[in-house]
């Protein structure tokens, strides 16, 4: 039996992938820090589609956390073939606003948990007849963002890294997807403490569910994609952002954090 085991499963778009491949009776492994959330998404889950679901509360800012979760689909014999790395949260304001340890914590959920992830799963995907990476950067990765700037470079890594892998994975049974949504409707904006008006308009102008991102990524993870951007308007404004100057965007970006 195999499962697909989800980062940051409790809320947002790692909830609704979970929905959507539970939907498609692929059972699932959900992981995130809030035990409370998953043993009710598990049961739910579990009722509605009649899958096996598990769940382990974990905090991926702890340095161990990708071997400790090896460990328990090992010792479970959960056999993993699709591993999603979707948990990440941002933080904003001035470069000075945070200490460096805040932005370290980050940077190991963001960045550091899905590549040792990958590698602690990379020899049990490797034995299935095929496999899916698919992580989930931001549209933050296609530039630098004044007011997010070491939450764009994380996702700047996890994008440029995912897609190396497919790259390197190419002619294996592992497939390695990377999604990178704009705005969607989640926590966000209260974990990353936007509070510039600005700011906050805009993601509501722009705001896209959780079930359709979710929706989206599935279906390109599935599609062997390489990157992939969900809604139009996030691809129109990546375009622009490759189009223009670097000065002028981040300007842009500035702007809305009032920078």
């Amino acid at each position: 039996m195999s499962f697909a085991l989800i980062t940051g499963a409790s809320k947002g778009i790692g909830k609704a992938m979970a929905y959507e491949l539970a939907a498609q009776k692929k059972n699932v492994l959900l992981v995130a820090r809030s035990e409370d959330l998953l043993k009710e998404i598990s049961e739910d889950l579990s009722k509605k589609y009649s899958i096996e679901v598990y769940y382990f509360a974990i905090d991926l800012a702890k340095k161990d956390a990708a071997i400790n979760i090896k460990e328990w689909c090992f010792n479970n014999l959960y056999v993993v073939d699709i591993l999603v790395n979707n948990a990440g949260y941002g933080l904003s304001g001035s470069f000075e606003k945070y200490i460096y340890n805040t932005y370290e914590a980050m940077m190991q959920v963001n960045m550091n948990a899905p590549l040792q992830l990958i590698q602690a799963f990379l020899p049990s995907l490797k034995e299935n007849n095929q496999s899916y990476i698919l992580n989930i950067a931001s549209t933050a990765a296609y530039q630098s963002v004044p007011g997010l700037h070491v939450y764009a470079g994380t996702k700047s890594f996890i994008l440029s890294i995912s897609r190396s892998l497919s790259y390197e994975y190419r002619n294996t049974n592992i497939s390695v997807t990377c999604v990178s949504p704009g705005a969607t409707e989640s926590d966000f904006a209260i974990t990353a403490n936007v509070t510039g008006e600005k700011a906050i308009k805009m993601a509501e102008k722009v705001n896209m569910q959780p079930n359709t991102v979710a929706k989206f990524a599935i279906k390109a993870m599935y599609d062997k994609k390489t990157e992939a951007i969900p809604g139009f308007l996030n691809r129109l404004t990546t375009f622009f952002v490759w189009l223009i100057p670097k000065k002028v965007s981040e300007k842009m970006a500035a702007n809305i954090y009032d920078l």
